[in-house]
């Protein structure tokens, strides 16, 4: 079973915050640049904190290199 979400992600801020949009839509600040991937690995984190899972059940489907991704959250029952 898996869930897609739709992140839009603001790189390079102040804070680091997650607010749900609606049941499947987020906005994900982080304070890393989005360089050499590390704000998709802190998008990564954030989500893997957010939803207590690991992160290795988490990954993005879509926009790697956008600021809208489309990210495929797979849970185990």
């Amino acid at each position: 079973m898996f869930m897609i979400l739709t992140v839009f992600v603001k790189p390079s801020s102040k804070e680091k915050k997650i607010t749900w949009l609606d049941e499947d839509t987020i906005k994900i600040s982080v304070t890393e640049q989005p360089k050499n991937g590390k704000a998709n690995k802190a998008v990564i984190l954030a989500l893997s904190k957010e939803l207590n899972i690991p992160k290795s059940q988490i990954k993005i489907i879509r926009g790697v290199t956008s600021k809208i991704k489309h990210i495929k959250i797979i849970k185990t029952p």
